[in-house]
């Protein structure tokens, strides 16, 4: 029998404690009821043990194991001697179910938000181009484009050239070939995952990385290697090491790998670290995926633009560099791609038509507006997120000086360690008080990180500052177990 880890079961559980009639033993109760009907927690799992959820969520040992007895009164929840509490339901089995980013977007979206401190996400608002690009368009635009039926698999042709354009002119010989149009980097890296991986593959990745990626490959069945990612420097202790040193006992599927502007540490590897790592993953072969959905938040002041990518010198049939306009521009704006050699293209546009046949054409043609448009809308982004960041570090110095961090090379948000403090209890004591707020183990494939906290700082620095009071409190009620 499966068992579900608290730290995944507290991410589920968002809302629980601050909504519905009742005590807070019926409302534990029936939340984990409904994970079990809408089949979020696979019918079979067996619950952590009541001391131990109860440390995570922040409530007393009494109240989960009153909400335990009312689910197996109620016939949700059995106990099997020697193996623990057994979830029932009549939702669909599944192997693995995504948790953090859907359920957080699901609360945002439900009713009864007015004055939660949302410090969820890190996604940017939308800039002004956007709309003027849509506002710009004409039928001229379309074109001959309305004289087909308006399938493109693997994108426009005019949306790919620019795609390939975008990294010529960053010194790596692309042609539209190598380009397939996705919506949004999410979806890229979910056909990679469908592509390229089988259940039980080995993959390695870094910890912490983007949770998108994480339940992706987790959703395929992919056995999971972590290798550290924090830190700019090569050596020993490098992730590229332990590449080489695992490798020599079973060779992994592929590396997924995120070198500039990292989800969720903000770093950028530099220059030896990118040197290290590219003749690791040539000598090896190894298949790998850049991710540079983030690369263009770069906030260094020489910035100009985003570096190429790591893999550019390996060879094309064993790498993948996924890219996107939605984190520069606008998140409502699902235009991402792939680029890699023609037959790998080739096999994700097949996987991606049984899914959505097309990208739209209109997004499209917006995104063949904003390729131009590039320049100026990095110029204005990375002004406004260099203020943004410079203001957050100012307000955690000056109101939680205990606190630690890294100045992030880019990005939107700061990853924060709070000495002493498992973040996920902190977490689930501040949804009570109205702060959503993501823990560091969200981003973990082991669940590590447990002193960490990502605070965006995307739409500036008020919902912070809001919320730094109660994460304050919080941290130290959750400290103080």
């Amino acid at each position: 029998m499966a068992r579900i880890a608290s730290t995944r079961l507290s991410r589920l559980l968002t809302g629980w404690s601050s909504e519905g009639p009742g005590p807070l033993p019926r409302r534990l109760a029936d939340a984990l009821r409904e994970l079990a009907e809408r089949g979020d927690v696979p019918a079979g799992s067996v619950l952590p043990s009541q001391r131990e959820l109860a440390l995570v969520l922040g409530v007393s040992r009494s109240t989960v194991t009153s909400a335990y007895g009312l689910l197996e009164t109620e016939g949700w929840l059995e106990s099997v001697r020697g193996s623990g509490s057994r979830l029932r339901a009549s939702g669909a089995l599944d192997r693995y179910v995504t948790e953090g980013r859907l359920v957080s977007f699901d609360a945002r979206a439900g009713t009864g938000t007015a004055g939660v401190a949302d410090l969820s996400s890190g996604a940017l608002p939308g800039l002004g181009a956007v709309g003027e690009a849509v506002g710009a368009l004409t039928s001229g635009d379309l074109g001959g484009l309305l004289v087909a039926d308006g399938y493109h698999p693997y994108g426009i042709p005019a949306l790919r050239e620019g795609i390939a354009a975008y990294y010529r002119a960053a010194g790596v010989p692309t042609e539209a070939g190598q380009i397939l149009v996705t919506a949004g980097s999410q979806q890229a890296v979910w056909l990679v995952a469908q592509a390229l991986v089988e259940p039980g593959d080995t993959v390695v990745v870094e910890d912490p990385t983007y949770r998108g990626a994480l339940e992706a490959l987790r959703a395929r069945g992919a056995r999971l290697v972590p290798v550290g990612a924090e830190g700019t420097g090569g050596g020993e202790g490098s992730g590229a090491a332990a590449v080489r040193r695992l490798s020599a006992h079973g060779r992994p599927r592929l590396v997924y790998l995120q070198p500039t502007v990292h989800n969720p540490t903000g770093r950028t590897l530099d220059g030896a670290a990118r040197r290290e790592w590219r003749r690791v993953l040539e000598d090896l072969e190894l298949f790998t995926v850049e991710d540079t959905a983030c690369a263009e938040l770069a906030l260094g002041e020489g910035a100009s633009g985003a570096p190429g990518p790591l893999v550019a010198g390996l060879p094309m049939a064993s790498a993948v560099t996924v890219g996107t306009l939605s984190k520069l521009f606008w998140g409502g704006l699902r235009v991402g791609w792939v680029r890699s050699s023609p037959q790998v293209v080739a096999r994700l546009a097949k996987i991606k038509t049984s899914v959505d046949l097309s990208c739209s054409v209109v997004d499209q043609l917006v995104a063949v507006r904003l390729l131009d448009r590039l320049p100026e809308a990095r110029a204005r982004r990375r002004a406004e997120l260099r203020a943004h960041r410079d203001t957050a570090e100012a307000l955690l110095r000056s109101g939680a000086p205990h606190w630690e961090w890294t100045r992030p090379a880019g990005g939107a948000a700061l990853w924060v360690r709070v000495p002493g403090t498992d973040t996920e209890t902190l977490a689930q004591l501040a949804r009570r008080r109205g702060v959503s707020v993501v823990p560091g183990s969200a981003f973990s494939p082991v669940d590590g990180f447990r002193d960490r906290l990502r605070l965006p700082y995307a739409h500036g620095t008020a919902a912070l500052e809001a919320a730094l009071p109660t994460l304050l409190e919080c941290a130290r009620r959750a400290a103080a177990g």
